[in-house]
């Protein structure tokens, strides 16, 4: 099980980097990872992607926890893991820090990630949506490596102690809060409301509605120490004494409520006969072009086999269904075999999605460290041409350091020679990168559809010819077939 947060850093980012990479809290910075930056040098190359950006907002970096259920997890794996939701999560255009913390029982990831991106210069866009998708990610990754998950449930933003004695039902709060719910629905006024709570054993204070009361009313259950405000903070909005009593009287208005019949006016001849033609327009006949259905009715239910008539209408509709499916692809085997093709085509879209992103990620941090060596490369040159180096160095320190670490980087981790590359064929190539990545993209979702669209058709052809059907409404077709001569007989007798 992983719980996440993250929250936005606009300003002191070293302050920030400084503690997540604290060798106390990381086994000597064993546990510290990085992309397209430096633990020693974020801040300041941070800076220099934010000042790139035209998007507006305070936010200098975003600071994602993923902490981990005490003993769940080791120090190696936790850190994998934390890797591989910001690989996920960021794309590779996006520099940040990794730090595993292990001085607590429950190991936990930081992750400070730049508030803009290397390659397109936009703000990360942190919403509601956002986040759930951090959460998606994360829950997806504690599955992949057999970890537990948060389930979700209708109440968001709990803490984690919270969490776990709603796990095990002991939560005072939720016992209180489905006590509250249900004495609600069934109480005539407010005062009954707080003679039955009485009555499952709270002690109650505050419930008074004057004036002069106290603010908020308090319960206590029979087995906890201390009271529980009925306040939206501590409960929600919906257990203040205030909504108790208008959801109590809510409930009894909605039961006096009765619908009285109104008068109708007479329709004129005109009214009359738009009606009549608005129900020839719906008793239209269904477009036969139309897909039948393309699951199969169950019939070998009560219902079914109680009602001949209404037995034969489901099996002509699983005979069109079973019909269309055999005839989009005329047999089983074919079914299966471009099954089998589809299947291969999937795993092959896959396989070059995944080396083409493993591609983007290296072009994006090259081209993270190549913007920083060009855009810095003047304060180099003018070094070298100043008469006092030195103190051109210390006026211009920050530019020289980004300058000297992409220097680095690009020779020494990409065996690139920086005075030799082209920065616009760079990026016109990751962008066909990533023009490849959509068309890879939606080839493979459709590849997806396609064997669902054919594994579906296998299923009804083999679920139909399993029940059967086919004699069953080979039974019931001589079945009409009799009572159509009986029928005629007695035509005949009557003549």
């Amino acid at each position: 099980m992983a719980y996440t947060k993250i929250h936005a850093i606009k300003a002191t980012v070293n302050k920030a980097i400084a503690y997540i990479t604290n060798p106390d809290k990381t086994d000597e910075k064993m546990l510290v990872d990085s992309y397209a930056c430096s633990p020693e040098s974020a801040d300041i190359e941070f800076d220099f992607a934010l000042k790139k950006t035209i998007s507006a907002g305070p936010n200098k970096a975003y600071h994602l926890i993923q902490s981990f259920m005490p003993g769940e997890v080791s120090y190696d794996e936790a850190h994998a893991i934390g890797k591989e939701l910001a690989e996920r999560l960021l794309k590779g255009q996006y520099s940040y820090i990794l730090a595993t913390h292990i001085d607590h029982e429950h190991i936990h990831n930081h992750i400070i990630f730049c508030a803009a991106d290397n390659i397109h210069h936009r703000k990360y866009d942190d919403n509601k949506r956002s986040y759930h998708h951090i959460r998606h990610l994360s829950d997806k990754l504690c599955m992949e490596h057999n970890l537990s998950i948060i389930s979700v449930g209708k109440k968001r933003g709990v803490k984690y102690n919270e969490w776990a004695s709603d796990k095990e039902s002991t939560s005072y709060k939720k016992r209180l809060t489905d006590d509250i719910d249900s004495i609600v629905s069934i109480a005539s006024s407010y005062e009954n409301f707080l003679e039955l709570m009485k009555a499952k054993g709270y002690e109650i204070k505050g419930e008074n509605l004057s004036v002069d009361s106290p603010k908020y009313i308090s319960f206590r259950p029979m087995d906890s120490k201390n009271f529980i405000r009925g306040s939206a903070k501590s409960l929600g909005e919906s257990y203040t004494k205030e909504k108790i009593k208008d959801r109590i009287d809510r409930n009894k208005s909605k039961e006096k409520i009765r619908k009285t019949p109104f008068p109708k006016r007479p329709q004129t001849s005109e009214e009359i006969k738009i009606k009549s033609m608005d129900d020839i327009i719906k008793r239209t006949p269904k477009d036969i072009t139309k897909d039948p259905r393309q699951t199969l009715i169950d019939t070998f239910t009560d219902k079914m086999l109680s009602s001949p008539s209404l037995l034969r209408w489901a099996n002509v509709s699983n005979l069109k269904a079973a019909a269309h499916a055999y005839a989009s692809v005329n047999k089983i085997k074919d079914i299966e075999e471009a099954i089998s093709e589809k299947r291969l085509l999937i795993k092959e879209t896959k396989s070059s999605l995944v080396e083409l992103e493993k591609k983007m990620k290296t072009a994006s941090e090259i081209l993270h460290y190549a913007e920083i060596y060009k855009d810095n490369l003047r304060y180099h040159n003018a070094m070298l041409r100043s008469k006092d180096p030195d103190r051109y160095y210390r006026e211009h320190d920050t530019k020289l350091t980004l300058f000297y670490a992409a220097e680095h980087v690009l020779n020494d981790k990409f065996g690139i020679i920086p005075s030799k590359m082209n920065y616009h064929t760079m990026t016109d190539g990751y962008n066909l990168m990533e023009d490849k990545k959509v068309s890879l993209t939606s080839t493979w979702k459709q590849h997806e559809k396609d064997l669902k669209n054919l594994e579906s058709a296998l299923s009804t052809l083999n679920e139909y010819i399993g029940k059967g059907t086919a004699e069953s409404m080979q039974s019931h077709i001589q079945e009409k077939a009799r009572e159509d001569n009986k029928t005629q007989s007695k035509n005949d007798q009557s003549l």
